[in-house]
């Protein structure tokens, strides 16, 4: 039993530091090069679409009400910025480029898929808000320190300024829902 115990706490820092390095591949790309307004718009949409994939499998494998209910808000939430981003880059005329940050956050999203996938029952509910908490501190940590900083468009910078309360609130009531599951906090 200490065994497994120790195994999820590996699991959960070795997560969670792969989670931290992204923001930080565009510091090493590039001769620390900033990321473009394409870029950024990238990594946003990347961002998005992983959460909205990830809580659409949750409203199909949980049971758990409080679960279904953020995994839903997620998808509402994510959709919305999802379609303002987009919107906003037609506006600006400016495409989603891949880079760096938003591969990584890919090849990480597709990993954490392929391990909700084989969890069920409580199990499932406490990886995936465990992983909506990493995850959208990720996500905060990245856009506080890399895209608002490195964003060149007026209109874009205030964009991500204003997404950043709706993600604090996402932040915050994934901890909740962790709490109250008797989830790990990660620290």
């Amino acid at each position: 039993m200490k065994m497994k115990m120790k195994m999820k706490r590996l699991l959960a820092i070795g997560t969670m530091a792969s989670l931290l390095i992204a923001p930080c591949a565009f510091a090493q790309s590039g001769g620390g090069a900033a990321p473009s307004d394409p870029q950024i718009v990238g990594v946003v949409t990347a961002a998005d679409q992983i959460d909205i994939d990830a809580a659409k499998l949750a409203l199909k494998k949980t049971k758990n009400d409080q679960v279904k209910q953020f995994a839903q808000q997620m998808i509402d939430d994510h959709m919305n910025l999802q379609k303002s981003v987009n919107d906003l880059g037609k506006k600006l005329k400016v495409k989603p480029e891949d880079s760096a940050t938003s591969k990584s956050l890919k090849t990480d999203a597709a990993a954490e898929m392929k391990k909700l996938r084989g969890l069920s029952g409580k199990a499932f509910d406490t990886e995936y808000i465990n992983h909506e908490v990493a995850y959208h501190q990720q996500v905060l940590d990245a856009a506080g320190k890399v895209l608002i900083p490195s964003a060149q468009n007026a209109e874009l910078k205030s964009a991500l300024q204003g997404a950043a309360p709706l993600l604090q609130g996402h932040l915050q009531h994934a901890q909740q829902l962790q709490s109250s599951m008797g989830g790990s906090s990660g620290k």
